[in-house]
């Protein structure tokens, strides 16, 4: 939990959203601190994928506030916002790239767009070779998306979200649609990623294994792969969306012990 030593990276204060009427989220309240992990799991159409799109200022709430780095964001124009997108990385489902663009030009789009901290032509590809160097698609550079595979274009998708060195990673279903081994690879690359830049990170999924990965595992460097993580060294919590509103909101330990049927049906057991 935050503190005033480490203040809330993000909030939500009784966020409430609703369409033509409809409440698909209600009464939304968390926060996550510098480092933190959140894990989003719920049924579908339960408000998952929503909440990182709160996150992202690309909707607003019906009522409630979004705080983000320690900025009250519910109200920010369209111009605020885009200095304030440019310190999160955003992983879409199924990756999100450009098709007409190369891999190249999709990795750098984040950097050409945001006014924060402009770079130069040689800042910026210096930069996106790390990235895709990171990720293991240094090779990739002049591909286009359609010349790589679901698993490669995620990558190529992690690659993005990394690029502006982001200090809050949003992952939408980074796994659906992967075979098991190709989820892994990429679990191991947002582990990765976390632990590099000790970013909060969060991660909707339908996968429980990909919350426990993120949960027992860290980033090991020197080993070059991932290595088993003291108990709550990763500082991870699981949120269990029901209906638009939050069933369960604790530890890996407290989701495992659930007597809730609903929540039951998401932890490991």
């Amino acid at each position: 939990m935050s503190s005033a030593a480490n203040p809330p990276v993000m909030a939500f204060d009784s966020v409430c959203l609703s369409f033509g009427g409809d409440c698909v989220l209600d009464g939304i309240s968390f926060e996550l601190a510098r480092g933190e992990t959140l894990v989003i799991q719920g049924a579908a159409a339960s408000g998952k994928t929503l909440i990182l799109k709160l996150a992202l200022g690309l909707i607003r709430p019906t009522r409630g506030r979004i705080f983000l780095f320690e900025q009250d964001v519910t109200d920010y124009s369209d111009e605020q916002w885009n200095d304030v997108r440019a310190r999160i990385g955003m992983l879409f489902q199924e990756g999100g790239l450009f098709d007409s663009l190369t891999v190249e030009e999709n990795v750098a789009y984040p950097l050409l767009n945001q006014k924060r901290s402009p770079l130069t032509e040689a800042e910026v590809r210096k930069r996106v070779e790390e990235s895709l160097e990171f990720v293991e698609l240094g090779h990739t550079l002049d591909k286009f998306p359609s010349e790589l595979s679901g698993g490669m274009r995620r990558r190529v998708g992690i690659a993005r979200a990394i690029v502006t060195q982001p200090e809050l990673l949003l992952y939408d279903s980074p796994t659906a649609g992967l075979d098991p081994i190709t989820a892994t690879t990429i679990m191991a690359l947002i582990v990765k990623g976390r632990d590099a830049s000790h970013a909060t990170t969060v991660m909707v999924t339908h996968r429980h294994q990909d919350g426990e990965l993120l949960d027992r595992y860290r980033w090991d460097p020197a080993a070059g792969g991932l290595a088993p993580a003291e108990p709550g060294s990763t500082r991870t919590r699981y949120m269990v969306l029901r209906e638009g509103r939050i069933a369960f909101l604790g530890t890996p330990a407290e989701f495992d012990a659930c007597e809730d049927p609903y929540v039951a049906k998401f932890a490991s057991r």
